[in-house]
């Protein structure tokens, strides 16, 4: 089956959902948006605020873990990071959270045939 890059996507998100709500993490938000952007996941661990992003890839060569896309950390460049920090901003701001701890989080969720694998980067940045 082939999946267009949207569809890939959804799919991923859904298993990362899964994946960290099978870790114990409970969901607080799901593509959460506002005008500056989108955050994938916003869940919760212990006392603690995640707010995770998600990258999915196809694999290419089989086994390898490589990609024509390169590694998944090359592509939350400090850029990116910075982006999803404002977004985080914006998040404990709408939803009036102060003095909360948090960390920002990465699953890689890497397609390769019919099989997946789960990644999960704690404090990734």
């Amino acid at each position: 089956m082939t999946l267009n890059r949207k569809q890939l996507g959804a799919e991923g998100e859904e298993r990362a959902s899964l994946y960290l709500q099978k870790q114990g993490y409970i969901i607080a938000e799901r593509n959460w948006r506002c005008s500056s952007g989108e955050l994938d996941i916003i869940a919760r661990e212990d006392e603690q605020l995640v707010f995770i992003e998600v990258r999915t890839r196809t694999v290419y060569a089989q086994g390898t873990g490589v990609n024509r896309y390169g590694s998944v950390l090359e592509a939350i460049t400090p850029r990116k990071q910075m982006q999803l920090r404002r977004l985080a901003e914006i998040y404990l701001y709408q939803k009036k959270l102060r003095n909360i701890s948090l960390r920002f989080d990465v699953v890689l969720v890497e397609r390769g045939g019919e099989e997946y694998t789960i990644n999960h980067i704690k404090h990734a940045f």
